[in-house]
């Protein structure tokens, strides 16, 4: 099912709040305007100049009209000025390019609420070709983080052995924007709050947040709620935070997000091998498609993980398509949201 508003929180526009203030005062007094549902099921707020403002969400997309509500029609969109694009930089950057130069390299800058602010424009690199940074910022897509407590409880029996309550190796597959992130942030939040099953020793959790997007840190503060055990590596490169994890914070479970580098898959065996359950996620359609891309069929035969939930938006973001074991079997099948 569709997120409900309730599960958002009682204000609908609560998790707007920061996403929507970055704007110009005009804007923002614009989307404050339409209807509470349409706010709460927004995902993304695109500007591009030239371009009427797009609002993206679980029903698809529409322009923001240049007069009252929204449209389909782009000819009929308020179109987005240069100057509404370097207001929100400003305010993103607090008037500072400097002070985010390496979330730049990245593509993206974070701000409170775990927000993720989106950068396209002229990329800047430097004489082997690495990323540098990104000039004449022309378009800019504002994600809005919606952090859903208890999204995960659907699926508790199928995160943890039964005999002795030991984690699983969990891999989340889905393509982008089915709520991958949203349950494996819940799934950590749960383990480190000793709810998922009530173990004598709680386990410790860390997280590899290499993109900022799990916990959403600001200055290596999560901004979102992911439990009193657990300790977070922010913007740190998956493959080399799982093991700095491992042999410095003790964790019981490390959590990251989207692997498909060879080293990627090196660490989760080194990982489990140590004893360490490990709670990812990958870009694929179905697990036929993740098992091709290079590195990770290794994974599959190796046996890296005891269970595979795959994601899709058929019935709104999260919709559970399935849930395999380790050998790629069905354990749960229906498409629920």
């Amino acid at each position: 099912m569709p997120v409900s508003n309730a599960e958002l929180g009682a204000d609908p526009f609560s998790p707007w709040r920061k996403a929507v203030s970055i704007l110009p005062p005009e804007l923002e007094e614009r989307l404050h305007r339409l209807h509470p549902d349409a706010l709460a099921a927004l995902e993304e707020i695109r500007l591009r100049v030239g371009q009427p403002l797009e609002l993206c969400g679980q029903t698809g997309s529409s322009f923001l009209h240049c007069e009252t509500g929204t449209t389909s029609v782009a000819s009929e969109g308020l179109v987005v000025t240069s100057g509404h694009i370097k207001h929100v930089v400003a305010q993103v950057t607090q008037f500072s390019m400097y002070a985010v130069e390496e979330d730049l390299r990245r593509g993206f800058m974070t701000i409170p609420g775990g927000h993720r602010v989106g950068v396209a424009g002229h990329v800047v690199t430097d004489g082997q070709g690495q990323v540098k940074s990104i000039r004449s910022i022309s378009s800019l897509n504002i994600r809005v983080a919606h952090a859903i407590p208890g999204v995960a409880n659907r699926l508790r029996h199928h995160l943890y052995r039964k005999h002795d309550g030991h984690p699983y190796n969990v891999l989340v597959i889905s393509p982008p924007q089915c709520g991958k992130t949203t349950l494996v942030r819940d799934i950590a939040r749960q383990w480190s709050e000793n709810l998922l099953v009530r173990r004598k020793v709680p386990a410790k959790v860390a997280i590899v947040d290499e993109r900022s997007e799990i916990a959403g840190c600001i200055e290596g503060v999560p901004q979102f709620s992911v439990g009193p055990r657990t300790d977070v590596l922010d913007g740190c490169p998956k493959a080399q935070g799982m093991l700095m994890a491992i042999r410095s914070l003790s964790p019981d479970i490390v959590v990251t997000d989207e692997i498909g580098r060879s080293e990627d898959a090196l660490a989760i065996l080194e990982a489990t091998h140590a004893g360490v359950a490990v709670i990812t996620t990958a870009h694929a359609l179905r697990m036929e498609d993740w098992r091709l891309r290079p590195n990770m069929d290794s994974l599959f035969q190796s046996k890296a993980f005891d269970r595979y939930i795959l994601l899709s938006r058929r019935n709104g973001p999260g919709t559970v398509e399935a849930v395999l074991d380790q050998a790629g079997r069905p354990i749960r099948t229906g498409g629920e949201g």
